[in-house]
């Protein structure tokens, strides 16, 4: 039985590096990509995640430490054409994005064309791997849209298109990452695929309850709220 996670048990880096530090809201400026990429780099996040027209600010920003650069691709919908979304994933990996969150085509899933979002994926991977073999690819679900044979559908898909990580949500639809989800995810993907949770992630007990059901990643904009609270329990 593998050994349960709890806030003593883990180290302050090991729950940094679960942090993909959300820059995402529409409203947000250069000034918060700013705000933001220095917060993760005072709090030794994982990395950023930001908006595709930020991600050469956020490259600049972040050239020569130790947190990554992140954006996300047809983002939050998912409903760019395959060519369009191509464009805009190598764009971002052309700006300095080494980690993509690709939204699925929702509709397409749901219309039972499981094949037509394989290809479109993979198209997206392809043509970035060939620019930069080593980003990765995290493939956004919107879990809040989709059935449970929908969701592992979507997680076979994914795997098969070749991407790393499977991921519950935008944060910008009804409902964000939940436990059973998280679960149902990490039972439909192989141990290499890693599942990253995002929406309404705000809580260090929640944080640690979803990587009890498997979770590796957590994108979150509360990223220090967490991590304060975390040191305040700790004492550290």
């Amino acid at each position: 039985m593998v050994n349960k996670i709890t806030v003593e048990s883990l180290t302050y880096e090991q729950l940094a590096k679960v942090f993909d530090h959300a820059i995402l809201k529409p409203e947000q400026t250069k000034q918060d990509v700013v705000t933001g990429c220095e917060l993760a780099k005072a709090y030794d996040c994982k990395s950023v995640c930001v908006k595709p027209c930020d991600v050469k600010q956020a490259s600049a920003l972040l050239a020569g430490s130790r947190v990554l650069v992140g954006t996300v691709i047809s983002f939050p919908h998912g409903n760019s054409p395959t060519s369009a979304k191509v464009a805009e994933a190598v764009q971002t990996v052309l700006d300095g994005a080494i980690e993509l969150d690709v939204v699925i085509n929702i509709g397409l899933l749901k219309s039972g064309q499981v094949q037509e979002c394989q290809d479109e994926i993979k198209a997206v991977i392809d043509a970035c791997h060939a620019k930069n073999p080593n980003v990765v690819f995290k493939i956004i679900f919107e879990n809040a849209y989709l059935t449970k044979d929908e969701i592992k559908q979507a997680c076979q898909l994914s795997v098969a298109a070749g991407a790393h990580f499977v991921k519950t949500s935008t944060g910008f639809a009804s409902s964000g990452a939940t436990l059973d989800d998280i679960a149902l995810m990490r039972a439909n993907v192989p141990d290499h695929i890693e599942v990253k949770a995002s929406g309404g992630i705000k809580t260090l007990d929640q944080v640690v309850a979803l990587l009890n059901q498997g979770a590796t990643r957590c994108g979150s904009s509360s990223t220090d709220k967490i991590l304060d609270e975390f040191k305040q329990r700790r004492g550290l």
